[in-house]
């Protein structure tokens, strides 16, 4: 997309004049000003004019002799044309070399050469159109802003009427400052810039394809930018508008689209939501099948996200079989490490669906072809454990997650996110074989990568959920509670304040509270958690029921015995109660 930027920069100002690709101060600034080729034109054909006619009237010897006042202006105009032409000449070849560049050091050269020549205001688009090559190229993201500014003050002058440039500027802003990790401003561009391609849809602009190309880079950024603070739930929103615009500029067979599918599938499976995934899923399987063919890479991609997917939905044995095919055509392609990973999946599969010996037979296979020391040797004995765990083989279980831990250990600082990853489901296997403090510990320290990392928000407020519940199952109270409100607190910013996960934990803290003999302040808990659970689950749900009884039973160690038993015959009945106890609550 950032490669598209560029070829739509020169593109907008070809359209604008053709003559000269980059230029502000001729393209943009002053539609009216003569370009300078127009200029160099009219200025050689209008001295060849005065040569002509000069050799007409006088001979060489009759000027040089008799000089006449005429003659000397005459003589002192040309010489003035002449340095005109030179200088227009120059800036003409200063273009060219710019416009021929191919990498950023050949454009930053030419850009160099051209300042001597060139003022502030002609040189606006060409520090957009580097600034866009060194965010594409995403090594020097402070060079990249640098350029993206002055283009900004330029393009972003007062009396300029909001543009497809501008917008363009402010996308590249955005993303420079992103790569920065300057996420607020990054944020404050990139809306400015939606507001102006909203206005200018409004107003019917004349390049439609053009500003489409532009809003669907705004919004991947706006996509990236919240993702990397963790807002997740507003993150899908920008990535579902990507795919409208792509389905509204592609070929409904079109690779990309089915890459745009893709993205947005995994997008839902990152915040474990795999029914939404599902379709996005299938539809890029179903893009890719139809210009690619059944044996291409794509499509074995495809198959091993829909296992994924499947899993997630509990449905084991289509997650097996989307994986056995994908198998098959990494395997004709010879992606070993793509296969290694589809083989792991595969055999936690297997364990879903109770057939632990064939999982272990699995992993004994896929071991061997791993290095000593590597993350995907960690992942093989982390799921070697968890089929043997299964098979009450406690002791191998252990020894399997030790070897996963000593692996994982040394990575932390090179793959922060995937030993996180690691670590939780390590500590998951040790709660199922109830060793509850060496789990806390491991979650502890996995909270202890993710907080360095802002786009993992919402896995941090998951696991500091786990480490709450887990100090609360060991009766250590006090100390759980600091752990559920910074749960609830990094799930609302990732997911709004009605996800059920939220109301999950406010159950937790009214029973923490209630523990603690705080009836009062486990009542509101309890309250806020029905609430949550009534929009996002349904006042039917049985986990609602259960909100609902616990604030029965807070009330009644407040001594409220009225509004306990009205909860309790009003359980089932939806919506009736929630008033009255934030009335009183209040």
């Amino acid at each position: 997309m950032r490669r598209a930027s560029i070829s739509l920069l020169s593109h907008l100002t070809r359209q604008k004049n053709k003559a000269l690709t980059p230029f502000l101060s001729r393209n943009y600034i002053s539609d009216t000003a003569p370009s300078s080729s127009s200029l160099l034109h009219s200025s050689s054909n209008h001295l060849k004019h005065c040569t002509k006619t000069n050799g007409l009237i006088l001979k060489p010897r009759q000027f040089q002799a008799n000089p006449s006042p005429n003659i000397d202006a005459l003589v002192e105009k040309n010489a003035q044309i002449s340095s005109r032409q030179r200088k227009i000449k120059e800036k003409y070849e200063l273009e060219e070399a710019f416009e021929s560049a191919e990498t950023a050091e050949e454009m930053l050269q030419a850009f160099k050469e051209m300042e001597a020549s060139f003022d502030e205001k002609e040189l606006g688009l060409a520090s957009l159109k580097i600034g866009l090559k060194l965010d594409q190229e995403g090594e020097d993201p402070e060079k990249a802003l640098s350029f993206a500014t002055r283009a900004l003050k330029v393009i972003d002058k007062d009396g300029n009427k909001p543009s497809l440039l501008l917008a363009m500027v402010l996308q590249l802003m955005g993303s420079a400052n992103c790569s920065l990790k300057r996420f607020s401003d990054s944020l404050g561009y990139l809306n400015r810039a939606n507001r102006i391609l909203g206005k200018l849809g409004e107003e019917g602009s004349n390049n439609v394809g053009d500003m489409k190309s532009v809003l669907h880079a705004v919004q991947l950024e706006l996509a990236n930018v919240r993702t990397a603070m963790g807002r997740r739930e507003e993150a899908l929103e920008n990535l579902r508008k990507c795919l409208e615009i792509k389905e509204m500029m592609l070929e409904k067979d079109s690779k990309e689209l089915g890459l745009a599918n893709r993205k947005l599938a995994v997008a839902y499976v990152a915040v474990l939501n795999f029914k939404e995934a599902l379709p996005f899923g299938l539809k890029a399987l179903d893009i890719h099948r139809s210009g690619l063919g059944n044996n291409s890479v794509e499509v074995a991609r495809d198959r091993r996200l829909l296992g994924v997917i499947y899993t997630g939905l509990e449905e084991h044995q289509k997650a097996l079989e989307q994986n056995e095919l994908s198998q098959k055509v990494l395997k004709n392609w010879g992606l070993s490490s793509d296969l290694l990973h589809a083989e792991i999946d595969a055999s936690n599969m297997q364990i879903a669906l109770g057939r632990y010996d064939e999982a272990i037979n699995t992993l004994k296979g896929v071991v061997q072809q791993t290095e000593k020391d590597s993350e995907t040797r960690a992942l093989v004995f982390i799921s070697m454990s968890k089929a043997l765990c299964n098979q009450e083989k406690f002791a191998d279980s252990k020894s399997c997650l030790e070897i996963a831990c000593r692996i994982l250990d040394k990575k932390e600082s090179v793959s922060p996110v995937e030993v996180a990853e690691a670590y939780s489901e390590i500590a998951m296997q040790y709660e199922t074989m109830n060793e509850l403090e060496t789990a806390i510990s491991l979650l502890k320290r996995t909270l202890s990568l993710l907080e360095k990392l802002p786009q993992e928000q919402h896995s941090e407020g998951s696991v500091s959920a786990r480490v709450g519940w887990l100090l609360l199952l060991t009766g250590k109270v006090t100390q759980a509670i600091p752990y559920l409100e910074n749960a609830a607190e990094r799930l609302k910013e990732s997911f709004g304040s009605k996800h059920f996960g939220v109301g999950y934990i406010y159950n937790n803290l009214g029973a923490a509270y209630l523990e603690l003999d705080r009836p009062q302040s486990a009542a509101q808990m309890f309250a806020v958690a029905k609430d949550i659970m009534d929009v996002a689950l349904g006042p039917q749900h049985v986990d609602s029921i259960e909100a609902c009884q616990n604030l029965s039973k807070a009330y009644g160690a407040m001594g409220s015995y009225a509004i306990a038993t009205e909860f309790q015959q009003r359980q089932l009945m939806p919506g009736k109660a929630m008033d009255q106890v934030q009335e009183m609550n209040s």
